[in-house]
């Protein structure tokens, strides 16, 4: 249907606020997957590894409010955490992976934190994600350990599967629930693209009789 075609007052733009996501972690942990999951509903079996980044996004309704999430998938091995690192900026929300079955991923988690906060804005918003929960008997980090350290450094925490679908859509539902609300509460200087979230302006704009009034974009 061509713009023209369609009644003013029912057009909605591509988006309200887009959101900027990265997904941290050492190699191996299941990051791909984990995007792969959200964005497409799939799983590779076959573990790949990152090189460099890979990239997806969604499109979810939030009260009323439609937010595109772009979420940026980064490479774990040391030899690409040069690249990683120029990622962090302008990031709203950080979606730090460790493997369930495997102590040194959790053991390194503190690093990947650390990294994040000199890298990124410090309205970042970091969720911490226990991946692979469906490897039980082969837990080295219990989910106690994992929600105590959330705790510990203010974290949002889930575990995941994303074999099996387990809270894939809780880690960034939550987290964009979250972005919303201090969206609402004007936490964020959306005039500055540095925290992560662009706004649409065209969204306000009020279209009447052809004739475009408001804040334009950029």
């Amino acid at each position: 249907m061509s713009l023209n075609n369609q009644n003013p007052n029912q057009i909605r733009p591509a988006y309200d606020y887009l959101l900027k996501y990265i997904i941290i972690g050492d190699a191996g942990v299941g990051k791909s997957n984990i995007l792969l999951r959200y964005v497409y509903n799939t799983f590779k079996q076959e573990y790949q590894l990152t090189i460099g980044v890979e990239f997806g996004e969604k499109t979810i309704n939030v009260k009323n409010k439609i937010f595109k999430i772009q979420i940026w998938d980064t490479a774990g091995s040391e030899q690409f955490r040069s690249i990683t690192r120029t990622y962090y900026k302008n990031t709203v929300c950080a979606v730090v992976v460790y493997d369930i079955s495997s102590r040194e991923s959790f053991d390194n988690v503190i690093n990947w934190i650390e990294d994040c906060k000199v890298n990124s804005p410090k309205s970042v918003f970091i969720t911490l994600v226990g991946n692979k929960c469906d490897l039980e008997e082969e837990r080295q980090v219990s989910t106690e350990e994992g929600s105590e350290f959330a705790t510990r450094y203010g974290l949002n925490f889930f575990e995941t599967s994303a074999k099996n679908t387990v809270n894939i859509d809780k880690i960034f539902n939550d987290s964009i629930n979250f972005i919303a609300e201090r969206i609402n509460k004007n936490y964020y200087d959306l005039d500055n693209e540095a925290c992560g979230i662009k706004k649409n302006y065209y969204s306000d704009l009020k279209i009447n009789n052809k004739k475009i009034e408001g804040k334009k974009c950029c």
